[in-house]
């Protein structure tokens, strides 16, 4: 293999460690270990809830901070310390029984994730593509699948040995600070000169057309709606795989299942894309999640669930970078300022989704005492979604 390509995938593997630390690890660990501090808390749904809806608000903000230009400092030391926040919190969460500490803590640790991702943009995925090898971005965003795999693995295998919640949290830390250490190890600085020509390139404020038109709009709505959709089944499924006694079985199997799927992803909805279009693709992995999430919800046998919860995994990262990839389609005649505010726009209207999903389902179980209907309200939202996108 020429040197080049040897570079290219050592920063694509850097850039999949990267991902799964602070994305797969940080980000998502809540949902395997909220079983076990639920059990061990005491933890109603409604605080469970809450405290989910804590991590998504801190990843609004942080991606919203990150994407400022008059944020100090290179993109090396905001990844590199993103990584480090995301570790620290983790390990943070056992050292409390306390529900502000958990919300401010895990707050933080979404700012983390957003920093880690927005920060990889520049640090591993356009170099790539500046190298020729944009295809290796597909590995790169498998980070995220791959670390919410090794979180099922590790508390699994950590839950067997009568570990409790606090020691699940603890283990999280220290796999994301070895994947840190990985991380710096594949990710260099960037060369002398790239963080001005960067700027310049941002600061250009040519003259942009008008591109809100009514297609715009409705990706807008469907991608709020997508965040809702997904991040429910995403926070409960392991809860509902533990607190359902026809699916117990199932529970040190969920996650993985979501992960392994979600790392390919990808890959596969890009092909797909390339043949039908991004808007359709988007339609078709949103109707296809919702068949999933429903079937979390209403589900008997073990089979089906862990079928519900792989159709997650499958589509739920393909989605995102759809959406992504149709609002830069979409806003790209109106130049680079355009493409900017359109991505905050969509990362806005993703994190309200995201924030409220959470919130709704614990409400919700308060009430009904389970998170059958908050599902099935999900996915009905997926399908609305879908609805929008074909319009």
């Amino acid at each position: 293999m020429p040197s080049q390509d040897r570079a290219a995938a050592a920063l694509a593997f850097g850039g999949l460690f990267s991902l799964a630390a602070a994305m797969g690890i940080g980000r998502f660990v809540y949902t395997p270990i909220l079983p076990f501090m639920s059990a061990g808390l005491n933890l109603p749904a409604e605080d469970a809830g809450l405290i989910a809806s804590a991590n998504f608000l801190g990843y609004l903000v942080g991606a919203v901070a990150a994407a400022s230009k008059s944020l100090p400092g290179n993109p090396r030391f905001w990844f590199l310390g993103g990584l480090l926040v995301s570790a620290l919190t983790s390990a943070a969460m056992a050292t409390t029984t306390a529900l502000p500490a958990f919300l401010l803590i895990r707050f933080a640790g979404g700012a983390a994730s957003a920093f880690v991702l927005v920060f990889s943009t520049t640090l591993v995925l356009e170099r790539l593509n500046t190298a020729g090898r944009g295809d290796l971005s597909a590995l790169h965003f498998a980070g995220v699948g791959c670390g919410i795999a090794f979180s099922a693995l590790l508390v699994a295998g950590l839950g067997q040995t009568g570990a409790d919640w606090r020691v699940l949290w603890l283990a999280s830390g220290a796999a994301t600070l070895v994947f840190l250490l990985i991380a710096a190890r594949l990710v260099p600085g960037e060369p002398a000169g790239s963080v001005l020509a960067a700027r310049e390139i941002g600061s250009d404020s040519g003259t942009t057309a008008p591109y809100l038109s009514g297609g715009v709009l409705r990706l807008i709505l469907a991608y709020g709606l997508f965040g809702f959709g997904y991040v429910i089944t995403a926070t409960f499924v392991s809860v509902i795989a533990r607190t359902t006694p026809a699916l117990q079985s199932t529970e040190p199997f969920v996650w993985l299942a979501v992960g392994l799927c979600a790392a390919p992803s990808i890959y596969v909805w890009n092909r797909i894309a390339a043949r039908i279009g991004a808007r359709r693709a988007f339609a078709l992995a949103c109707f296809l999640e919702a068949c999933g999430v429903a079937l979390t919800a209403i589900a008997a046998a073990p089979v089906l669930f862990l079928l519900g919860a792989a159709l997650l995994g499958a589509t739920f990262m393909g989605i995102t970078a759809l959406g992504l990839i149709e609002a830069r389609h979409q806003a790209s005649p109106a130049g680079p300022a355009a493409i900017r505010r359109m991505l905050a726009i969509l990362t806005v209207s993703f994190g309200v989704g995201q924030i409220v999903g959470p919130w709704f389902a614990g409400q919700l179980h308060d009430l009904t005492g389970s998170f059958q209907a908050p599902s099935l309200a999900a996915a009905a939202v997926l399908l609305v979604a879908a609805v929008l996108m074909l319009r």
